[in-house]
């Protein structure tokens, strides 16, 4: 099969605007491209999914485990092009041994990397820096290059020619600084593409001036290096689809973090999903749940503020006993107040806290959880859940008396070991979950779901 990681030496080299580039290039060409983003991170898969008019899809060996390969062989099956898009840079993770680096992926799934070296204030030593990546894991087959933020002709010649040079390594792209690759960049990284005023524009954009940049028929020569475990076949689900909960999602501009996964996930489990615009519209339509993601809600508090209507609605269905499950954005829109840049709105107000925004981060990265006898849903193991928390925002005037359904073994949550807010029947978490391993988010959910509509004097009751 063709297949490639796009990784680089370091974080902020330019991975994901070229790797959207070259991905809606293919796409264009009329080639089955799907793409994937290695670690946690929901804005660059949402760029990469818009390049390839496909999902984008995670892969997390922390998260994941063993099941990284036939993950990966399941999604990939079908496409003429399997693309990876690393993380920070190629040797870095989590794990001193590396276990968890791009290189250490790239060898699992049997990859060719290419990489992007950001050339800035570099000349000669961006061929010491390759030669070291290089021969750091000797197992990890570098195939190719490509030049990236370059000031001008005279310096991609010097690089090309010391490159040349002291490697093996070919130049496959050579890209100058320019005005058609910049994406907005913010806290927490790139704008998501939900928010972009044109998104397809831009990606058509950013693919014009990668294809005059890259050779893509050299890149896509060495992607048929690749050798990549074959998939199983994969157990049907035996629900029937659309036979369960009707389950409401916000996804719109300040909503939009969710993995492909999990929203399959509660299709297999025969859900019903039905779309909320939490900046537009004014009514609830009738629901058996509410699953609020993550986003940027202080980016766009003060449109979710001027929707009182929506907001209204949604306070008294959750007084009223709505399952609602939401994560770090979400718990902020259900919040009193949201405080960013001096600036404080009113929120959902169905927590009994406010949300301040910071200038650093103050949760970020993986955590780990220990589900409390607290914790709402059904089917609790009580052991360790792996997650991961990505805020610049921090809970403030809590009320004493909330229940958590986690305590926090590592990272950082609400506060004080704790996250998983429970009120009433609404979970509200910091943690973002995955329903990849182990016992699925989204089946305990559905679960819950019909327990609260079985029996709903059993459940609400109590804050």
């Amino acid at each position: 099969m063709a297949g490639l990681m796009l990784s680089a030496a370091w974080k902020s080299s330019g991975k994901t605007t070229l790797g959207a580039g070259i991905v809606a290039g293919l796409a264009r060409r009329g080639m089955r491209v799907q793409p994937f983003k290695k670690g946690p991170d929901y804005i660059d898969p949402m760029w990469l999914s818009l390049a390839a008019a496909r999902a984008c899809r995670n892969l997390d060996p922390r998260l994941q485990g063993d099941g990284l390969g036939q993950y990966f062989a399941r999604h990939a099956a079908g496409a003429d092009l399997s693309f990876v898009e690393g993380n920070l840079g190629l040797h870095d993770g989590f794990e001193l041994d590396g276990r968890d680096s791009n290189a250490a992926v790239a060898k699992a799934l049997g990859l060719p990397v290419m990489l992007v070296l950001d050339a800035r204030g570099m000349t000669r030593g961006l061929a010491a820096v390759l030669k070291g990546l290089q021969v750091f894991d000797p197992a990890v087959r570098i195939a190719g290059v490509i030049l990236n933020r370059l000031s001008g002709s005279r310096h991609e010649a010097r690089i090309r020619a010391a490159v040349e040079h002291y490697t093996d390594i070919p130049v496959l792209g050579a890209l100058h600084e320019q005005v058609a690759l910049a994406l907005v960049e913010r806290h927490l990284g790139l704008m998501p593409s939900n928010e972009a005023a044109e998104p397809q524009r831009t990606v058509l954009r950013i693919a014009d001036a990668v294809e005059a940049g890259v050779d893509l028929d050299a890149l896509l020569a060495a992607s048929h290096g690749a050798t990549a475990p074959v998939a199983d076949r994969e157990a049907a689900s035996g629900r029937r689809p659309g036979s369960g909960p009707v389950i409401g999602i916000a996804r719109d501009r300040a909503f939009g973090f969710y993995y492909a996964d999990d929203l399959e996930a509660f299709a297999a489990e025969g859900a019903q999903l039905v779309t909320i615009d939490t900046l537009k519209d004014e009514t609830l339509p009738k629901l058996d749940g509410l699953v609020i993601g993550g986003g940027f809600p202080e980016m766009l508090s003060r449109a979710l503020e001027a929707n009182v209507a929506l907001r209204s609605a949604i306070r008294r269905a959750i007084e009223g006993g709505l399952p609602v499950y939401a994560e770090c954005g979400g718990l902020m829109y259900l919040a009193r107040s949201l405080t960013f840049g001096g600036d404080t709105r009113q929120m959902v107000g169905a927590l009994p806290l406010d949300i301040a925004m910071h200038a650093k981060p103050v949760g970020k990265g993986y955590v780990t959880l220990e589900e409390t006898e607290q914790h709402p849903w059904p089917s609790g193991t009580r052991g360790q859940i792996l997650a991961h928390e990505f805020h610049y925002s921090s809970a403030e005037n809590v009320d004493p008396d909330l229940r958590y359904a986690y305590r926090v073994r590592r990272g950082h949550g609400v506060g004080g070991g704790r996250d998983g807010i429970v009120y009433r029947n609404v979970l509200a978490s910091y943690a973002h979950l995955r329903d990849v391993a182990g016992p699925g988010w989204v089946s305990r959910f559905l679960e819950f779901v019909r327990q609260c509509a079985a029996a709903p004097a059993l459940h609400g009751s109590l804050r």
